[in-house]
């Protein structure tokens, strides 16, 4: 049943009974046929069918949910096996918001000098929303997100550190008088902005409305790294975490400045499994994460 299981998530994640072969290496009619053995042997049909794949149905759905985790479990206990013998030898698969794709660079650089033999893949351009889901589906063994309570049932969120917002603009935009701290005279300025699709800018959003006040940016976009560029030109200015900008080093040109009246700040977390046993591969990434932030330590048994 575990190779039908791997056939029927496949399917589920390609939504596509040709591609979902392709992924599995085998034949369209093979994988057919495995779907539909599984469907008699649990004994409820699991896919809607037409000319092609037109979804899950209800117990689709909840067998999904439970392959993930028995798949999930299965990798597990292999690796877990492998890492009595040779040490921690997988790859950590890390999904990041873009508001921390540069902090997180001490938890990767602390997990990696801990774990040697260990790989770390790092998607650093994802929405909350998308990390928190692949999580859910173990399609990422964990994340560095905006957490919202409501999108984490059945998930572990542990706060790691509060993001800091400052102005930033290019040194002399303003010739010589003084940066401008407020959030009124921000907000008059030629703003650049993250998307406001985005979870970072909905936060931001959220902050200045609790305030009656409307962040209306020109030009918006969906990377730390773009907003830095068009503030470059010196025609623009952003709002950014200053925590993004500190592994970054001296950013030559640019001026930053915090901001007051209000003072706005939002919480990152690292998102895991709450399934138990936890994997090692999380053990080990917990591990690293009180390393890097020892208040973590104090409210988690990582033994």
């Amino acid at each position: 049943m575990i190779r039908q299981l791997e056939y029927f998530v496949a399917l589920a994640r390609e939504r596509h009974f040709a591609r979902a072969a392709q992924e599995c290496r085998i034949s369209q009619p093979a994988l057919s046929e495995s779907i539909r053995k599984l469907e008699a042997g649990l004994g409820v049909p699991l896919v809607r069918r037409g000319h092609a794949f037109q979804g899950l149905t209800p117990e689709g759905e909840a067998v999904l949910r439970w392959a993930q985790r028995l798949l999930a479990d299965r990798d597990a206990l292999a690796q877990e096996m492998a890492a009595l013998q040779a040490g921690l030898t997988r790859t950590l698969r890390l999904g990041v918001v873009p508001a921390a794709s540069s902090t997180v660079a001490r938890l990767s650089d602390a997990f990696a000098g801990a774990n040697p033999k260990a790989g770390v893949q790092i998607q650093g351009s994802l929405r909350s929303t998308d990390i928190i889901a692949r999580v859910r589906s173990f399609e990422l063994d964990a994340g560095l997100v905006y957490a919202d309570p409501a999108e984490l049932g059945g998930l572990l969120a542990v706060p790691l550190y509060r993001e800091e917002h400052v102005l930033v603009t290019k040194e002399g935009m303003f010739e010589g008088a003084e940066q401008p701290t407020a959030v009124d005279e921000v907000l008059s300025l030629p703003l650049c902005l993250l998307d406001s699709s985005m979870r970072g800018r909905q936060l931001l959003d959220d902050v200045l409305a609790s305030h009656g006040r409307t962040a209306e940016p020109r030009i918006e976009c969906d990377s730390m790294t773009t907003l830095l560029a068009q503030v470059a030109t010196g025609r623009w200015a952003s709002v950014v975490p200053a925590q993004w900008l500190a592994p970054l080093g001296e950013l030559a040109g640019l001026v930053q400045t915090p901001l007051v009246n209000p003072v706005i700040t939002s919480q990152i977390s690292l998102v895991i499994t709450e399934h138990q046993p936890l994997p090692l591969m999380l053990r080990a990434l917990l591990s690293a994460t009180g390393d890097v932030y020892p208040s973590v330590t104090k409210d988690f048994d990582l033994v």
